[in-house]
């Protein structure tokens, strides 16, 4: 039984439709890259496994229905989701925006902080600080870091890149990575799709709303120019 599926899923923003008939399955442990240039529906793809956007088919959670159900009914069930824009809560310490970030769980949380400190020691560092003082990279780091807290089974990350150095997106891959080999399945959302492709065993190429490829990761990323949705930089 699949983790999550989608059965020829639609989406429309405003009048324009931004979905058309997809379908897919994701497993548990998976990793997938979903790439594809600016517009071709990935983060509203990504929206719609989280529970964000209303949609038209059917989304199936554990072969249970799910197409109704919420962000916040979906995240009790596991998946995250990270989107393009989001960031911390200025205002708040590091700390404490990891403490949000475990809003799904019960109980004692001291496991779920050893967890995200491991990865990233600089966070228990800086716990005091106010995360709006952060730099840009860091804060997509304590992005990142509280969706861990919630021990999702399945992060969906948009565009883990967008507006960080080089050397930072490196490292949130590297992030994604270790949690990838500790059994969290990854779909990540890339225009910019080199790391995503590199570090992804699935490829899942979007255009115009459609599913033009899924398949080997590594099979686009030898010839990407075989997918007109696609254009690697």
């Amino acid at each position: 039984m699949s983790l999550l599926e989608l059965r020829d899923v639609e989406a429309w923003h405003a009048e324009k439709q931004a979905l058309r008939g997809v379908s897919l399955t994701i497993e548990d442990g998976e990793r997938i890259a979903v790439v594809g240039a600016n517009g071709a529906g990935k983060s509203t793809l990504l929206r719609a496994l989280a529970g964000s956007l209303r949609v038209s088919g059917q989304i199936l959670l554990e072969g249970e229905g799910a197409t109704r159900l919420s962000a916040a009914a979906m995240a009790r069930r596991g998946i995250a989701h990270i989107p393009q824009r989001g960031g911390p809560f200025a205002t708040l310490s590091v700390l404490d925006n990891l403490r949000l970030g475990a809003w799904t769980q019960r109980g004692p949380l001291d496991n779920a902080y050893a967890r995200v400190f491991e990865l990233f020691p600089f966070l228990y560092e800086r716990r005091r600080v106010v995360a709006g003082t952060l730099s840009a990279g860091d804060q997509r780091l304590l992005v990142l870091g509280c969706a861990v807290m919630a021990k999702p089974r399945l992060l969906l990350f948009d565009e883990p890149s967008a507006g960080v150095p080089p050397a930072v997106a490196r490292e949130v891959f590297a992030a994604l990575g270790e949690l990838h080999e500790r059994g969290t399945a990854i779909v990540v959302a890339e225009q910019r799709p080199a790391l995503a492709l590199a570090t992804s065993a699935r490829a899942l190429v979007v255009g115009g709303g459609r599913i033009m490829f899924d398949g080997d990761a590594r099979a686009v990323e030898a010839d990407g120019t075989a997918y007109p949705a696609l254009r690697i930089p």
